[in-house]
């Protein structure tokens, strides 16, 4: 009989979901799951982008975190105090003890308003917006539907965020809805940003640079923000610029769940500094953090957490067994693949060849790819 053994994750989003259910189907029945998540909802948060115009209905972004956990799994609802590493536990907010044999962090990133001077002021969620929450993007929806134009800016307050585009994206959108509502041009779109430009590498920032031009649009770059007067209606930078607003729509900083700053497993924005071929926290054998919880420099996104999970499920089998772990891009090279690295992502990454793959033969454009895959089995990672 096998000696039962436990596997913790701490968290129920896309990372969080997709590794116990497609562990469970893997691991034999010794292994013991359990899933910690503080939240009973399980949101498609992207869809937090379409909430404000009225895109979607709420209820199209919401399911119920128990549906999407499979049988054989234990979900806890409760928030995590803090994991003991040298005692191999996880000490949850209520009093209760989780000991673990191995423990997947998989608690994301949240928005954290408070870290920025002014934000959470009596305007906070009224004329101070966001839609990076499900509550804020219901306030905002609220909100937008009393705008009868001024000044609407659309701002970020720092990098990583989730999903980097997103801010963009709600640009356009607003941009879109203005004009459909009859409001555009008694409307005057800003989008601010702490970039030198509308986004992180240069050949996507004079694309989507020369987008919002056309659109009329202004950019108000290299702006870092320091703080937001409520009373007076401006964002003030720490070079003393401001900017006006009649309704501001604002990206808070990102960070880390508090529970790993607060076991020293965090970063300075409390991300778990991991091992970007195998996931593992830095000096441990037994803690992995996958998707935004991590601090591996890819963008903040779901489809980021899918594809890690997808490498993560196959080490960590081998992980398990005693045996060293085998980086995806391995096998692909061990079976004949070729392997390319798209060159926007590269630079979004801020990526040289030294950080590639030895088997990467080249970074190559998307036209670049087109032309050299015609005709052949693509597998994209």
């Amino acid at each position: 009989m096998e000696t039962p053994r436990n596997l913790v994750v701490l968290g129920a989003g896309t990372a969080g979901t997709m590794v116990v259910n497609s562990l469970r189907r893997r691991l034999p029945a010794a292994w013991r799951i359990t899933v910690v998540e503080q939240h009973d909802t399980h949101d498609y948060q992207p869809g937090y982008l379409f909430l404000p115009f009225g895109a979607i209905a709420p209820e199209q972004v919401r399911r119920r975190t128990r549906r999407l956990v499979h049988d054989g799994i234990d979900l806890v609802s409760a928030t995590v105090e803090r994991v003991d590493t040298a005692e191999h536990r996880v000490l949850l907010a209520d009093g209760r003890v989780l000991p673990y044999d191995q423990l997947v962090i998989a608690t994301g990133t949240t928005p954290r308003p408070d870290q920025t001077e002014g934000t959470l002021g009596p305007q906070w969620h009224r004329e101070v917006g966001e839609f990076y929450t499900y509550e804020g993007a219901l306030a905002l929806r609220d909100q937008l539907e009393t705008f009868t134009g001024g000044r609407l800016v659309v701002h970020i307050t720092e990098l990583p965020i989730k999903c980097p585009v997103a801010p963009l994206e709600f640009t356009f959108l607003a941009d879109d809805w203005l004009r459909r509502r009859g409001l555009r041009e008694r409307t005057e779109l800003v989008f601010v940003t702490p970039l030198d430009g509308a986004f992180t590498k240069p050949v996507a920032s004079r694309a989507l640079g020369g987008l919002l031009a056309e659109k009329g649009i202004t950019v108000e770059a290299d702006f870092m923000v320091e703080r937001i007067d409520q009373e007076r209606r401006v964002l003030v930078s720490y070079d003393e610029r401001e900017v006006p607003y009649d309704q501001l729509v604002t990206v808070p900083v990102n960070m880390g769940a508090a529970f790993v700053a607060a076991s020293g497993l965090g970063d300075e924005l409390g991300y778990v500094p991991v091992d970007r071929h195998t996931f593992l926290a830095d000096g441990l054998d037994d803690v992995f953090a996958l998707g935004d919880a991590s601090n591996l420099p890819t963008s903040k996104a779901g489809s980021v957490a899918h594809f890690s999970v997808e490498v993560f499920t196959q080490n960590f089998l081998e992980h398990i067994a005693g045996r060293p772990m085998t980086e995806f891009l391995d096998l692909l090279v061990g079976s004949d693949a070729h392997l390319w690295a798209c060159r926007m992502s590269a630079d979004m990454n801020h990526l040289s060849e030294d950080d590639l793959h030895e088997g990467v033969e080249g970074t190559i454009s998307a036209g670049d790819f087109i032309e050299l895959t015609d005709g052949a089995q693509l597998l994209f990672v």
